[in-house]
């Protein structure tokens, strides 16, 4: 069994519906999601061309590339259209007595 480290992030009054934030973890970036209430945390690096992720239109729990249009689950990182072929990275999450968490692989 993998042994997951979470990394408190902010406050979940600072992250609020409808809003994102970019972070890094280990030198990884990371883009965080409130959606709906529901935090979803991916990494910002399309595995089309490697290209930010993260700046791109959210519709429904698909984020679109902004640089050629590539869409992912941000719930599963899977692909769900082209060009990208590959999945991206996520990210467990957790609130811990108000703050947002992101849990990385030790």
């Amino acid at each position: 069994m993998t042994e997951i480290i979470y990394y408190p992030i902010c406050s979940l009054e600072k992250l609020p519906v409808g809003e994102r934030l970019f972070v890094e973890v280990d030198e990884e970036p990371i883009v965080i999601f409130n959606f709906n209430g529901d935090i979803f945390a991916i990494a910002d690096v399309c595995t089309h061309d490697q290209g930010s992720l993260g700046d791109g239109e959210l519709e429904g729990y698909e984020i679109v590339c902004p640089r050629h249009g590539a869409r992912f689950d941000i719930r599963s990182g899977e692909v769900v259209t082209l060009p990208a072929v590959n999945g991206i990275s996520t990210y467990p999450t957790r609130l811990n007595k108000g703050m947002v968490e992101i849990g990385v692989e030790a």
